[in-house]
């Protein structure tokens, strides 16, 4: 968690979150599913990016090593040639 490569990560994955959350708000406002303006759909979006910053950080110890994913990556095994 105190690596640039985590907080890249990290912070690249709350970019995302924010973004798919204001895209969602923006064309569920367009399809008249629910009425957003603005400020509502940055506000949302924000907290929906503080909160997969938050995830990232909390499920740090969990997975792969300075990774914020809770998911542990398999390496393949290596054949001798």
């Amino acid at each position: 968690m105190f690596t640039s490569t985590f907080w890249k990560q990290a912070v690249e994955r709350a970019v995302k979150t924010f973004a798919q959350s204001g895209v969602a708000l923006l064309t569920g406002d367009g399809l008249g599913l629910v009425n957003v303006d603005w400020g509502t759909t940055a506000s949302v979006a924000g907290l929906a990016a503080l909160v997969s910053l938050l995830t990232s950080v909390a499920t740090s110890s969990i997975g792969e090593p300075n990774s914020p994913s809770a998911v542990a990556v398999e390496t393949e095994p290596s054949y001798p040639r």
